[in-house]
């Protein structure tokens, strides 16, 4: 029993020194020189005109969202649809639900303007 442990705390030490190692071996051994070069904002090449900081609407990012949650769930979607006459009706009834279950988070995000382009 003590081993298993063992095993599951050697795993987590490793996953929390695997992805640190990166950050600290960059953060001593990058180049810490500063410009104004540097510091200036680069947008495609050219030379920003007016204010750089530009205030988007939070809509966009929701709406974005909504499109990654669709796409990611009907990936989900595509082995239940390869498989469909060999499934049980249990299984039919379970893409089913969660056919509806989408519908009923599109009909959602429709009521609350979630949808809307402005």
């Amino acid at each position: 029993m003590l081993n298993d442990w063992l095993f599951i705390g050697i795993f987590l030490l490793i996953a929390f020194l695997f992805p640190l190692a990166p950050i600290l071996v960059a953060y001593f051994l990058a180049p810490r020189k500063s410009n104004p070069l540097k510091t200036q904002t680069y947008e495609c090449g050219i030379e920003t005109v007016g204010d750089t900081w530009v205030q988007f609407k939070g809509q966009y990012y929701i709406y974005g969202l909504v499109f990654l949650i669709f796409d990611v769930e009907l990936v989900f979607l595509f082995p239940w649809a390869v498989a469909y006459g060999e499934l049980p009706l249990f299984g039919v009834l379970a893409g089913v639900l969660f056919i509806l279950l989408l519908v009923a988070g599109l009909f959602y995000d429709w009521r609350k303007g979630a949808l809307e382009w402005a």
